[in-house]
């Protein structure tokens, strides 16, 4: 429910309410005037209806429309929406992967929601040195938990609320400094049994690759939406990671070319 003008609470029509929630989940994301030539409504009837169904949990309201939380979101779906998308699968990756990272370990984590999933799992950890293009890092990872943390610079993308740019920090002579980590963490965009991993953005795609050329060992991060999407910038083939950390086990076909390559494949126990 939502509230009226005069404070009292407004309910939407429970045939319209239905409908509107079913609608979003098939489409996965629509428009507010999409929405309102379908059901015959004005815009700011469909507006009004958006957000009682945000504030019920069924659907989450965007600039312009709606998303479902069990969508695939766009390229340029903002960070503070993909967050409630996925959300138990991403908090079981993020559980998962922080598991992997022992206490004085030296890590790069690239952009993205489900890292940051990660950096909330790790703050019982101590003494990590951390390397990122995530401007959110800072606030999601416990102050507790690392010794350094470091921002890469570059161009800024709001959309993902990080940089794009070298995988690197300059000396006081002007030179790069050769920087090593223990681990990559690398929240991916698509992964496919032919194509390996790929993301929608050619700048993060090299710097998500060059991350990982800089690390010891390799988690790839992806929950199981992502299955069998190959998306306009490859980050690298399978074989380049050590670990694929998701949510539940991929299809077949992708299993055994995950196999072929080398990769352990970790999933939340049954």
């Amino acid at each position: 429910m939502s509230a009226t003008s005069d404070g009292s609470a407004r309910r939407l029509p429970a045939g319209r309410k239905a409908a509107l929630a079913a609608y979003v989940a098939e489409q996965g994301q629509v428009t507010v005037a999409d929405l309102a030539e379908r059901f015959d409504v004005s815009p700011d009837t469909i507006r009004r209806d958006l957000d009682a169904l945000d504030g019920d949990g069924v659907l989450i309201r965007t600039h312009g429309g709606a998303i479902s939380p069990q969508a695939v979101p766009r390229p340029d779906t903002g960070v503070d929406v993909r967050m409630r998308i996925q959300t138990s699968a991403k908090d079981q990756i993020g559980a998962l992967a922080a598991a992997l990272v022992p206490d004085g370990a030296s890590l790069m984590i690239n952009a993205g929601t489900t890292t940051l999933a990660v950096a909330r799992h790790l703050s019982e950890h101590r003494d990590l040195t951390v390397a990122t293009n995530s401007l959110r890092m800072p606030t999601e990872l416990s102050p507790f938990a690392f010794r350094d943390l470091y921002v890469f610079g570059g161009v800024v993308r709001l959309s993902a609320q990080g940089t794009v740019g070298a995988v690197a920090f300059p000396s006081e002579n002007g030179t790069d400094r050769d920087i090593r980590c223990d681990l990559a963490l690398i929240g991916v965009g698509a992964v496919n049994a032919d194509a390996g991993y790929s993301t929608s953005n050619l700048g993060e795609a090299a710097m998500m690759s060059e991350m990982m050329n800089r690390s010891a060992r390799v988690a790839v991060l992806a929950d199981s939406t992502k299955f069998g999407r190959r998306l306009f910038a490859q980050i690298a083939e399978l074989g380049r990671a050590d670990y694929l950390v998701t949510d539940s086990a991929p299809p077949p076909d992708l299993a055994a070319a995950l196999d072929a390559a080398g990769v352990e494949v970790l999933v939340p126990a049954t």
